[in-house]
Formats: structure tokens, sequence, C-alpha cells
């Protein structure tokens, strides 16, 4: 969860930076609307390469181990933040920022398609049957905790900085946060012992040599029920927490110091209610759970954001609390429902190769709402209808997982770790 949470810190960092502060500094020729439509074009491309980032950590998780893996990816995240903060913007030294603002985009995106599947399988490989939903909801806690860290310091940064200085260079300190967390995240993940069951895998020569195809050779409508089940706890973020951002302060007038307030809020919220979803979904099932979740989501998307033209605090505020709460529930128990959905031998692959392709349709999500507002003059509505889609399709494969799921759970040990081979 610690692990997690730096990576989403790391991550969520640029999200609201990009909200506010890529286009001027990096793509300052282009304008205000094309410096910001290339700003969210920055985040979709670090989901673009999340399936290759997948595809690649997939194949070392199933291979080498959970715990291997998970330090290679941290490791990748926490330097390429790092970087980003070191360089110059378009004033500084013209287009070459923004291309390697580009490169380091990328290399973050790949580190990302293997984190997730690793975080929650150290998890649920280390827990029994029974608490296995439970486990698997508490790494989902690393969003909001980046989230939350995130948008803190840049709070304090706003109030502390006046608008010049932070522009001019206090954007950096972020970025440059990333290197000593790192080397927290990477102590805590070298203390990890590997999972019983992939030594079980290994003792019994069970590993695939190319886990990838044997994947979509033995489930290939498993893994795009698992996509599915993704969107909405992986788009609502997107949505939520960078478009409504940019969407509040340009459309709405609301300050950017408001919408930071009103996330964390959010944030916080979630910290009790992610580990409330996480023990119903021992009772009735993680599928289940994310189904309840995609179908009150698609309920509130409308009312929601048309409530949220009259532009108050305190609607804004509840708005990101009950815009929080539903998708929570899919997001919660997702993990749970990929775990049940997959064969332990290929399981670090199936995680993260499904929820790489989700993440990468919902890398899109800021991009499209503001194509779509832009269209519509930015009518109320427009969120709405980007909300309601991810939810109809969520809603849909998560009742597709429900019956899917009883059929595809391996046998795997629970209390004795068996000794892995030479």
């Amino acid at each position: 969860m610690v692990g997690t949470s730096l990576e989403s810190f790391d991550f969520y960092v640029f999200a609201y930076f990009s909200a506010y502060f890529v286009g001027p500094l990096f793509f300052e020729p282009l304008g205000e609307v094309g410096g910001t439509l290339l700003a969210f074009s920055t985040i979709a491309l670090a989901f673009v390469v999340r399936p290759i980032g997948a595809v690649l950590f997939g194949h070392m998780g199933d291979r080498l181990g959970r715990r291997t893996t998970l330090l290679w990816t941290i490791a990748i995240m926490g330097i390429a933040t790092g970087l980003i903060g070191l360089l110059p913007t378009y004033a500084q030294a013209g287009w070459l920022g923004a291309v390697l603002l580009v490169a380091l985009r990328i290399v973050q995106g790949l580190s990302l398609g293997g984190e997730w599947g690793g975080s929650i399988l150290i998890a649920t490989e280390h827990s029994g049957p029974v608490k296995r939903a439970f486990y698997a909801a508490i790494p989902q806690l690393g969003s909001p905790v980046g989230s939350i860290l995130s948008a803190t310091l840049f709070i304090v940064m706003t109030l502390w900085l006046p608008a010049a200085e932070l522009a001019a260079w206090g954007w950096r300190i972020p970025f440059l946060l990333a290197l000593p967390l790192l080397a927290v995240s990477l102590y805590l993940r070298w203390s990890i012992t590997e999972t019983p069951v992939f030594e079980s895998v290994v003792a019994e020569r069970r590993r695939d040599r190319i886990p990838f195809l044997a994947l979509f050779h033995e489930r290939p409508v498993t893994v795009a029920v698992a996509i599915g089940a993704a969107l909405l706890g992986i788009g609502s973020y997107s949505l939520m927490n960078t478009y409504t951002v940019n969407y509040g302060v340009s459309q709405l007038g609301f300050s950017f110091q408001d919408l930071l307030v009103a996330t964390t809020i959010g944030g916080l919220l979630q910290l009790i209610t992610v580990p409330l979803f996480g023990a119903w979904a021992t009772r009735i099932g993680s599928a289940r759970v994310v189904l309840w979740g995609a179908l009150g989501t698609l309920l509130i998307a409308f009312p929601m954001y048309f409530l949220l033209q009259f532009a108050t605090f305190p609607i804004l505020v509840g708005t990101m609390i009950v815009g929080g709460i539903l998708p929570t529930m899919s997001w919660a128990a997702l993990g749970g429902l990929m775990n049940d959905l997959f064969p332990d031998h290929v399981r670090y692959s199936a995680l993260s190769i499904s929820y790489a392709v989700a993440a990468t349709v919902s890398g899109f999500v800021p991009l499209v709402t503001a194509l779509l507002g832009t269209a519509t003059g930015f009518a109320w509505w427009h969120p709405g209808i980007v909300l309601a889609i991810l939810s109809g399709i969520t809603l849909v494969a998560s009742w597709a997982a429900a019956r899917l799921a009883a059929a595809t759970v391996s046998p795997e040990p629970e209390n004795e770790r068996e000794p892995a081979a030479a």
C-alpha cells in the first residue's frame, strides 16, 4: 500500500501539474487552448504505453517473481519523476524541454504498466481465501493517498509561494520530492518476501515460457471482461482529478485552490470507504461490489454535473464526495474481481495487461471530455456523458465477471509455503 501510494503520488503530481502548468511552461507558442489540449495529451501518452509496460513487467512477474518486478517498477517511476523536476521550460530551451517531458512520460507509463498488478498480487497471494477481497482493496488506497499527498502539497505551495515564483521554479519541488520518497519505497519493497503462490508455481514447474501468449490462448474473453470492469474505477479518477480541475477553473470560475481542497476532501473520505467496500466484498463478492458501484454512478452522473454548474464551494465539495464514493466501490473491489478471474501461473500478466488497457482508454478521458466540451459550448451535461458511458460498460462487465469467477479460480497454497525450486 505504501509503495503504491508513493507511485500514485508521482503520477498525480503530473496530473495536477498538467492541468495548470504544462501548457504555459512547455507549449507556450500554442496558446491557452492548444497548450491545455497538448497538456492533456501528455497524460494520455503515459497511458498509451502502459500496455507495453504491462506485457514486459507481466512477463517478469510471472517468470521472475512479484517482489523483483515491483522493485523495478518503483525505481523507474521515481527516477523519471525526479528528472521531470529538472527539465528546462520553453522559455529556457525552446522545444527541448517538451521533447524530454514526453520521453519521461513514456518512461512513467511503462513503469505504471507493471505496478498495479504486482501490488495486488503481493497482497492477495499472502492472504487466505476468506480475507482475499479485503486484502485486494488495501493497495487501492494508494490512489487516494497519492492524490491527497500531491493535492496537499500543491495547496501548501500555492499559499506559500506567489504565482510568479510558483510558475518560475516552485513547480519543480513536487517532482524532486520523488527522489527521497523513492528511497523509502525501495527499502520497504526490499523487505517484502516473495509470495507463497509464486513459489508454488516455480516448485511445480508451472511457469509459462511466454505468459502473455498463454493468457490470450487460454482466456481471451476473460481479459475483455476484466478490462471493462476496470474502466469506471480508473476513468473516474481521470475525469474528476484532472479534467474537472481544469474545467472548474476555466469554465465555472472556481479557484485552483478550491478544486484541490475539494479533491483532497473526497480523497480523505476514500481512506474510510475503500477498506469498508473491501470488507463488504468479502461478504457478497468483489464482482457484485463493482456492479453496485457502477449502477450508482450511472444514476448520479448527470445530476452531479447539473448541480456543479451553480459554482458554489459546498456543491463542489459535495460533487467530489458523491462522485468519489460510488466509483470508489468499483475501484475498491477491482483487485479482488481480477484476482478471482485468472489462474496463478499467468496472473501477473493478466492483471497488468487488463488494467493497463483500461488505463489507456481512461487516459484519453480528459482529452475526449475537453473536445466534447468545446464542441458543445461546455454544456453542463458534457462530462456526465463520459461518466455514464464508463459506468455502463463496467456495469455489464462486472455482471459477466460474477459468472466467470467461479470457473476460473485455480487451487493455491494458503498457509504453508512450499520450497522454491533451485
